[in-house]
């Protein structure tokens, strides 16, 4: 029988009704639509997958037991490494780990990994089936850990997938998160079109069942510190705060009326929860025209949600070309399908005003010269090439830096220049019990990567317990 050479389609609702909601766009795979992808795996021996997934999940095995109809014991395959599967199934950049490495994508397209991971999720879930067993947890229980209190700064994906793994090696552990509800930006940033919070809700669910107790509307830093935490007898930190401070251009214009930061535009929009109001569609007034600047993942989110939101035009505005966009190729086709123009090789200069109000983004056009240190052509400016946009809202979209508030109430926390703690390759800070993980250590990145830290803080934690007692 000939190999599939193209990935199995994914079906999802049409650009011009999808536009019009928040519900999620893919539909995700059928049981046979699961199977006929899974017989596209060549169940190497090498297994490149399993090394370019940040959490190693045994991928080749979760797939054959996928083809071989067995979902449940494919889930628990999954969750032997990954506590966030539907999460990971619906938003990790696949195409730049696991499938990037994939050997059937030399000459064909990648295995779509991504795809029957969410499948595997999705279908546990809704028989109730998605969790592990007693037996099976017990078998990762260290007996000199059991009863030994660690705590978790933080309900993002860093800091539930190390409180999941820290609670399967017999730890007692408790999560603080500063916000109302978990989940960090997979709740406040990531919109229910692509992640839908029921499914945040049952992941972080699955983890509580695992023992681990989260304490919400706490704010390490300002309502208890680190060191009080020690003295209430933890005996380990994971600190998973993210990098909830946006970034700005520092071009004139930015304080007006209908300019955003991407993350609070974002949270707002989720707090008020749009998607769960129809009627009540604008929890955030944008107008007819709105510009994004940026071209990440959360610049298409950002203006994929707008476009919801009721805007006519909205454009991505990016000082490089195309090929240099860092969001999944995926969010930039589904944002093109969506009618999102993209104005590209521009860069923002100004905002300027009328009544107090954003009225236009002045805009300069640039050209690709030589290559920076991130190995992409430098966009260099054009003379006298200035332009404006007419606009209504403007978001910026161009990264964010970690809330200083918990490293400057922590003695001897080193941190770097721009605010993110410092670590070694074990995760560890400079303060002995403490490990750090994710946005906080990194910037902004992608889910996967603070789960693949939260797992190797956890690993190191356990450790460190070890040798300590």
């Amino acid at each position: 029988m000939a190999v599939q050479k193209e990935k199995t389609p994914m079906r999802e609702q049409k650009p011009e009704e999808r536009i019009k909601n928040f519900k999620e766009v893919p539909f995700g795979y059928t049981d046979q639509e699961a199977v006929v992808e899974a017989e596209r795996c060549l169940q190497c021996k090498h297994q490149p997958c399993v090394e370019g997934c940040p959490v190693h999940v045994p991928i080749p095995q979760f797939i054959q037991a996928v083809k071989d109809g067995n979902i449940e014991s494919a889930n628990q395959i999954i969750k032997s490494k990954n506590n966030l599967p539907a999460v990971c199934g619906r938003v990790c950049p696949q195409e730049e780990q696991c499938e990037n490495v994939c050997v059937m994508g030399i000459k064909n397209e990648p295995v779509a990994i991504g795809r029957l991971e969410r499948y595997v999720a999705d279908y546990n879930m809704e028989r109730g089936t998605s969790q592990s067993g007693d037996e099976e947890l017990k078998k990762d229980r260290i007996p000199a850990l059991i009863g030994k209190k660690a705590a978790v700064i933080g309900a993002g994906p860093a800091g539930l997938t190390a409180a999941a793994d820290l609670a399967r090696y017999g730890l007692k552990v408790t999560v603080f998160e500063a916000l109302h509800a978990t989940g960090g930006v997979l709740r406040y940033g990531i919109p229910e079109f692509r992640l839908p919070k029921d499914i945040v809700d049952q992941e972080v669910a699955a983890i509580k069942e695992l023992g681990v107790e989260i304490k919400l509307n706490v704010v390490v830093g300002k309502s208890i510190t680190v060191d009080e935490l020690f003295e209430q007898g933890y005996e380990a930190m994971f600190i998973g705060v993210g990098a909830g401070l946006p970034r700005f251009l520092g071009i004139p214009g930015e304080n007006l009326n209908g300019v955003y930061s991407a993350n609070e535009f974002l949270t707002r929009v989720n707090l008020m929860k749009a998607f769960k109001y129809p009627e009540y569609k604008t929890p955030v007034v944008v107008g007819k025209k709105v510009a994004v600047v940026g071209a990440g993942n959360v610049a298409m989110d950002a203006a994929r949600t707008a476009k919801r939101l009721g805007a006519e035009d909205v454009y991505i505005v990016y000082r490089r070309a195309k090929e240099q966009m860092p969001a999944r190729s995926e969010e930039i086709h589904h944002a093109g399908e969506e009618g999102i123009e993209f104005k590209l090789l521009n860069n923002p200069v100004a905002i300027h005003a009328e009544s107090g109000r954003v009225a236009t983004m002045e805009c300069q056009k640039m050209e690709l010269g030589e290559k920076d240190a991130s190995g992409r052509r430098r966009p260099v400016p054009i003379a006298n090439s200035n332009w404006q946009l007419e606009l209504d809202t403007v978001i910026i979209a161009i990264g964010q830096n970690p809330n200083p508030l918990l490293t400057s109430s922590t003695k001897d926390l080193k941190t770097k220049s721009w605010g993110g703690i410092e670590v070694d390759s074990d995760q560890q800070t400079s303060r002995e019990g403490i490990y750090a993980g994710g946005d906080v250590v990194t910037g902004a990145a992608t889910v996967i990567k603070a789960m693949g830290a939260g797992k190797t803080a956890a690993e190191n934690i356990k450790k460190y317990l070890l040798a300590k007692n």
